[in-house]
C-alpha cells in the first residue's frame, strides 16, 4: 500500500535514560503538531532497548512531563493499542525475527573487532551518526574456521552487509532538510546485534515503526545520517519506509546539543520552578518558527496553522540570555 493511501500515523519515541529537557520536548511539540494538523493518530513508544542506561520511573517522568505541556497520545505504553506493545524491551522476539529474514538472505556476519581495534585502525575516516569512525569490514570475509577459532575467545555482534559498490548512492526526500544523498557504504558494515546480545537502534527503530504503520517520522537532525542505513534495511526485510523530516537541533549556549550540564532545561526543573506549560510551549514555538515572540500558548492552539515550511533550517542557540529568561519565569 502506497503511503498516500495510508492513515497518517507519527510518533514520539523518546530513551527514559534521562528527564526530559526542552530539546527533546521541541522535538515532541513539532512531532505532535504535524500529525495532529494532518488529522493523524500520534503513538508514544519508548525506547528502552538498552536496559542498562533505561529506567522505569524516567519512562513514567517523561509521559508524566509531555502531559503537563499539553501532549496526548493515542497509542502508548500507558493506553495500550492495536500495534504494541509500545516498549522495546517487551519487543525482543519481533527484533530476532527479523535478524533470522536477513540472515536467511546472507546479509549478516560476525565481527569479533573492538571499538579499539576499529579506532586504531589505520586511516580509518569518520563513520555515520556519531558512530565512531567507519568500519573497515575486517571480519566481513573471515572464513568459517576463524569464525570457529575467534569464537572461543570472543563473542561476536553481527553487522549488516552494506553494499561494496562505492558509486551506489542512498537518495532520499526529507520534508525539512530536502533532498537528501549518502555513499551506501558511507560509514561500512553497521551492527544490527551486540555481542553482549543487544539488538542496535538501527534495528529497533525500524521493525517498530513498520509494525506500528508509521507513515511520518519527525526527529532530530542528528539522525539524519541514521536514515540511509535505515532504508536499506526496510528493503532488505521487504517493509514499507515512512516519510522522514529531520529537524535542526536545539543548542546551548557552547553550541553543543542541549543537555542536562546546561542546566534549567528539564521541563521537571521547569515544573517545580513554577514556570507554566503554557510559557514552555511558547518559548518551544518560538524556537521552532511558529511564533514571533516567545508569548504563553497552549499546544493545541498551534494545531492550525502548523506547516513543516515553518521550521528554521539551522540549530537553534539557546544563549545565555535565554536560558535567564525562562530561568525568571514564574506564575
Amino acid at each position: 500500500m502506497e503511503l498516500q493511501a495510508q492513515p497518517i500515523r507519527g510518533r514520539f519515541a523518546p530513551t527514559p535514560s534521562g528527564w526530559i529537557h526542552l530539546g527533546n520536548a521541541r522535538t515532541a511539540l513539532l512531532s505532535w503538531l504535524h500529525v495532529r494538523s494532518l488529522g493523524g493518530t500520534y503513538i508514544l513508544r519508548m525506547e528502552d532497548i538498552d536496559m542498562t542506561r533505561a529506567r522505569s520511573q524516567l519512562a513514567q517522568g517523561i509521559m508524566e512531563d509531555l502531559r503537563w505541556i499539553g501532549l496526548e497520545w493515542d497509542e502508548g505504553p500507558d493506553v495500550g493499542g492495536p500495534y504494541g506493545p509500545y516498549t522495546q524491551s517487551q519487543r525482543l522476539e519481533r527484533f530476532q525475527s527479523a535478524l533470522e529474514i536477513l540472515q536467511e538472505q546472507d546479509l549478516l556476519y560476525p565481527c569479533f573487532c573492538s571499538r579499539a581495534d576499529i579506532v586504531a585502525a589505520a586511516h580509518a575516516p569518520h563513520g555515520l551518526s556519531g558512530e565512531g569512525p567507519a568500519y573497515s569490514g575486517a571480519c566481513r570475509n573471515l572464513s568459517s574456521q576463524d569464525v570457529v577459532a575467534k569464537a572461543q575467545h570472543k563473542l561476536p555482534s553481527l553487522r549488516f552487509k552494506v553494499p561494496q559498490n562505492p558509486d551506489a548512492v542512498i537518495s532520499f526526500h526529507d520534508q525539512v532538510a530536502g533532498h537528501v544523498t549518502f555513499g551506501a557504504a558511507e560509514g561500512g558494515d553497521f551492527i544490527v546485534k551486540r555481542a553482549d546480545g543487544m539488538f542496535s537502534y538501527q534495528l529497533a527503530v525500524v521493525v517498530d515503526d513498520a509494525d506500528m504503520y508509521m507513515t511520518d517520522v519527525l526527529r532530530g537532525y542528528d539522525l539524519l545520517d541514521s536514515t540511509p542505513r535505515q532504508l536499506l534495511l526496510y528493503q532488505a526485510l521487504g517493509l514499507q519506509s515512512p516519510r522522514f523530516a529531520h529537524v535542526p537541533l536545539v543548542l546551548g549556549p557552547d553550541g553543543r546539543r542541549l543537555a542536562k550540564r546546561h542546566g534549567g532545561v528539564a521541563l521537571r526543573a521547569m515544573r517545580r520552578q513554577g514556570i507554566t506549560p503554557e510559557a514552555v510551549i511558547g518559548w518551544l514555538a518560538y524556537f521552532s518558527g511558529l511564533l514571533d515572540s516567545p508569548e504563553p500558548v497552549k499546544a493545541v492552539d498551534l494545531i492550525d496553522d502548523f506547516h513543516l515550511d515553518k521550521l528554521p533550517k539551522e540549530p537553534v542557540i539557546l544563549t545565555k540570555q535565554c536560558l535567564m529568561r525562562l530561568s525568571a519565569l514564574q506564575r
